[in-house]
This record gives structure tokens, C-alpha cells and sequence, in this order.
């Protein structure tokens, strides 16, 4: 590993497009693990846009990231749920749905959740 690494989610190792054209996820591969960029398009619903790419009825991944623009709703299958903007630090456990807020795209960095993510079953 060199001493400095410097990469662009704009040349990523893959991009995931959502159903719908509603997005796409765009991840890098690291030395500690995948790191994605998610571009959620305004309406965007991880229950219409990345469940019939996931085949299972809420997201199962576990998310810890950061809120670039825009803002996401999230529901845990619990009923908990919370808002997330510009500036925030995330941290969702599996078993939750999650929408677009607003008319701005919402982009979001995770350093845990997005190896698997919107990747076909």
C-alpha cells in the first residue's frame, strides 16, 4: 500500500444503475473494503428502485456514512425512523426502507453497506 491514495467515485471500479433510472450507486474497491457513492434520484425508494435487484423484502445491509446533498427518510421494519440531510453521519442496521425526500437527488458516501448493494440476486 503507498502512503497516499487518491481515487474518484467519477472513474469507479463499477456503477450500479437503480431500477427505474432512478440512480446508481458507484463503488471503489480498496485495500479495507468498498467504499460506494449513491446517487438517489428524486422519488427514489429503496422498496421500488433496489428491491427487485435485491430480492428481499426490506434492505439487509447495514449502512455507515455520511450525507453529501439532499435528504433520506428511513423506516426500520421496527417502525423507527428518522430523517437524514446535508452534514450527517449515518449508521442503520439491516430490516429498513428508505425514500428520496424532496426534489433534490440525495447523495450519500457508506464505507460499510454497499459491496452487496443493488448488486442482482
Amino acid at each position: 500500500m503507498t502512503g497516499i491514495v487518491r481515487r474518484s467515485f467519477d472513474s469507479a471500479d463499477e456503477t450500479r444503475p437503480f431500477e427505474g433510472g432512478k440512480g446508481r450507486l458507484d463503488l471503489l474497491t480498496t485495500e479495507r473494503g468498498p467504499v460506494g457513492r449513491a446517487v438517489f434520484e428524486a422519488g427514489w425508494k429503496w422498496s421500488d428502485h433496489v428491491k427487485p435487484l435485491a430480492g428481499t423484502d426490506s434492505c439487509q445491509a447495514s449502512h455507515v456514512g455520511y450525507v453529501v446533498s439532499g435528504r433520506l427518510h428511513v423506516v426500520m421494519d421496527s417502525g423507527e425512523e428518522d430523517d437524514f440531510g446535508p452534514g450527517d453521519f449515518m449508521e442503520v442496521t439491516p430490516g429498513h426502507d428508505a425514500w428520496v425526500v424532496g426534489d433534490e437527488p440525495c447523495v450519500a458516501l457508506d464505507w460499510v453497506g454497499f459491496g452487496d448493494y443493488a448488486k442482482s440476486s
